[in-house]
């Protein structure tokens, strides 16, 4: 079984597998990249590399149609590195034993094994890792829309530690996510940042104790991913937690490689720095001006085009740095405006979203033969838009001129 992810999401694929009981290997790729944190004996956050990139991936183990582990890339011993910092582990495997790993099947696995042979964690403790790991893995990977997916029938990981039921987990991880829309734009993802803003504020109106924890964990080094895994909590818990610090502006959440110097300092300096620019391709003028009022109250530049005749023209004077496209226009449809698009060297690589309707697989299907980046599914909310704009637009890229 393979495919792509606009054909068939991630939850489907879950359930066939738990339908079928199948055991083997579940391999997905997302058309995003991700910093590149390899197997390294000293793997702090500290030492690890925001500048090196790779395609993201993941592996989610079954036996019998229940996940017995989920590993995020090939070989990264990172997040249990932050789940042993939880634990208060010191002691560790050496540079030859981690080294060893690289042969197996799944190194994180294995490394876990190995820790709870030489009784450096308890299998509690271990069973504790690996459900974390497996919950953080489906809830980055039930955000997922584009990527593309094989799933290999074969043996089981051994030996075998624990194992989950998917429906369960799955039933869980959606309902979180829902709730995880409900903070954005303030927190958009786990891999943001928390750095303090707003000091004074803070020690006005919080206790002494909770202003020190902050200053030790929004150092805008711990990401929030981080944070929770040193907490031993999932991280919906952790970003409900600090929301409130994030509303206000006392806390900032930041991506990694952001200066400090780059963090407006307040939210007017905030509004008024255009974070990109947004092209509006969509014949229908409530759609236009509804965008445009999402868009421009979040910092973005947004145009509307109305006549899909002169959309190519006038793309090519803005240059944007994202094209939001209806399909259904009279005249010249999004397909052609798109395919049209895709065979310039200026709009190689520009995301382009299309608009499709509720009963639009079809046209999801087509999108992404012409080359479209990604759909959006009328009507949407402003949360939906934001969050798909925000998606392919990189938080400190700069509109050029």
């Amino acid at each position: 079984m393979q495919g792509n992810l606009n054909e068939i999401d991630i939850c489907s694929i879950l359930q066939l597998i738990e339908l079928g009981q199948r055991t083997g290997q579940l391999w997905i790729e997302s058309h995003q990249t991700y910093p590149n944190h390899k197997l390294v004996a000293n793997n702090s956050p500290h030492h690890r590399s925001a500048t090196e990139n790779q395609p993201r991936a993941w592996f989610v183990f079954f036996l019998n149609g229940q996940i017995v582990y989920c590993q995020a890339g090939e070989s990264n011993l990172s997040r249990i590195e932050d789940y042993l910092r939880h634990y208060r582990v010191e002691k560790r495997l050496n540079r030859t034993q981690i080294a060893a790993l690289e042969s197996t099947n799944s190194p994180e696995y294995a490394y876990i094994w190995l820790l709870l042979e030489q009784n450096i964690i308890t299998p509690q403790a271990a069973k504790n890792i690996i459900h974390g790991l497996v919950h953080e893995t489906l809830f980055d990977l039930l955000s997922l829309h584009q990527g593309s997916f094989i799933f290999d029938l074969g043996t089981a990981l051994v030996p075998q530690l624990t194992s989950l039921q998917i429906g369960d987990l799955v039933t869980k991880i959606t309902k979180q996510l829902q709730e995880w829309k409900q903070l954005y734009p303030h927190i958009q993802s786990p891999e943001q940042l928390p750095v303090l803003a707003d000091l004074p504020k803070l020690t006005e109106s919080l206790p002494a104790a909770t202003v020190n924890k902050l200053q030790n964990w929004a150092d805008g080094k711990i990401t929030l991913r981080q944070l929770a895994r040193y907490l031993n909590r999932d991280i919906l818990t952790v970003a409900k937690a600090i929301y409130p610090y994030v509303q206000q502006g006392w806390l900032q959440l930041v991506y990694s490689g952001t200066s400090n110097a780059s963090i407006p300092t307040s939210a007017w300096e905030e509004k008024n720095q255009h974070k990109g620019r947004v092209v509006c391709i969509e014949d229908a003028i409530s759609i236009c001006e509804n965008v445009e009022s999402i868009l421009k109250s979040q910092g973005y530049e947004a145009t509307s085009i109305t006549q899909p005749l002169e959309a190519l023209s006038l793309v090519f004077k803005i240059k944007p740095n994202l094209i939001l496209c209806d399909i259904a226009m009279p005249e010249l449809d999004g397909y052609e405006i798109c395919a049209m698009l895709r065979h310039s060297t200026a709009f190689k690589l520009v995301p382009i979203i299309m608009l499709t309707g509720k009963e639009g697989f079809i046209d999801r299907v087509r999108a992404r033969m012409v080359g479209a980046t990604d759909y959006l599914t009328k009507p949407f909310t402003d949360k939906e838009l934001l969050m798909l704009v925000e998606k392919y637009i990189h938080k400190d890229s700069t509109v050029t001129t």
